[in-house]
């Protein structure tokens, strides 16, 4: 028969069951066999429910481990696949990654007018940009680590390009036509004579670190938050700083043209905080700070 027993904060699901041949035995509150175990005359009706106790105490809930039979298959299936594919020797070209999720082209930069006339105003914008946020009383500088710092450059751009004749810049839209920082790109720039959209990614790159194989550009495929809507040409902007902390400084950048980037895909199964320890088997002892 199945009950729980232990104490309050820590109850255990018993099931005892006589094996042919063998003395029933009783578990004390430690776990430990107590002696010899009286086994009650089981009721008339007790197979079936012993078989959906037994049921109870197998299947968790949704999001655990377990799932139905067929689902549990076709994840078998899916991770299998994902190994046959190799991925981690694998490398695609971003440009086809991003027509595939998107519908829309990524153009190559060339050397027309309108990309002309985008690189010199990009120039000009990041130019200035770097000269405010080098100054002493920077906001930057009130920041504990790099990597916010920057949105300041994302609004210093955006400023500086919008406020530029022929130019309209702002935060690349989703396709709900919301706006968020989050996700790629950051930018849309729009040459107004050409009707040529440009999108801009800043990135924060330590100096000497250029070489470095540690992953430092992420696009993630979605669904209504997709923020590439239009065929652009979509330009990377690495600006270095010296790593000194809280006392930032700026110095040179590349641009980078995305439609010549290679990029590889990362099969990644993962869990937040709150799916790990939802439900904890084992509680924070009382005295635990």
């Amino acid at each position: 028969m199945i009950r729980a027993t232990g104490s309050r904060r820590f109850p255990v699901a018993l099931c005892s069951q006589q094996l042919p041949g063998s003395l029933p035995m009783k578990a004390s509150r430690h776990g430990k066999p107590a002696g010899p175990l009286r086994v009650a005359k089981r009721p008339p009706a007790a197979g079936p429910w012993l078989t959906a106790a037994m049921a109870g105490i197998l299947t968790l809930s949704a999001g655990s481990i377990h799932a139905e039979p067929s689902q549990r298959q076709a994840d078998v299936a899916l991770v299998k696949s994902l190994l046959r594919e190799n991925l981690p020797q694998r490398s695609f070209d971003f440009a086809t990654i991003a027509e595939a999720c998107s519908g829309k082209r990524v153009l190559p930069l060339d050397d027309s007018p309108a990309h002309r006339r985008a690189l010199a105003a990009i120039e000009t914008a990041l130019s200035g940009t770097i000269r405010e946020l080098n100054t002493a009383d920077s906001p930057v500088r009130k920041l504990r680590r790099i990597n916010e710092a920057s949105r300041f450059f994302e609004d210093g751009l955006r400023a500086r390009l919008s406020a530029m004749h022929g130019f309209s810049c702002d935060s690349a839209p989703t396709r709900a036509g919301d706006r968020q920082r989050s996700g790629y790109p950051d930018l849309r720039l729009v040459d107004k004579i050409t009707g040529t959209v440009f999108y801009l990614d800043p990135k924060l790159v330590e100096q000497g670190s250029i070489n470095s194989t540690l992953r430092s550009f992420y696009f993630e495929p979605k669904s209504e938050t997709l923020k590439i809507t239009d065929d652009a040409v979509h330009l990377l902007i690495g600006i270095e700083h010296d790593g000194k902390t809280g006392e930032w400084n700026f110095g040179r950048w590349r641009l980078v043209d995305l439609s010549r980037l290679k990029v590889r895909l990362k099969a990644e199964f993962q869990a937040s905080n709150a799916d790990l320890y939802e439900k904890s088997v084992l509680p924070l002892p009382a005295h635990s700070p």
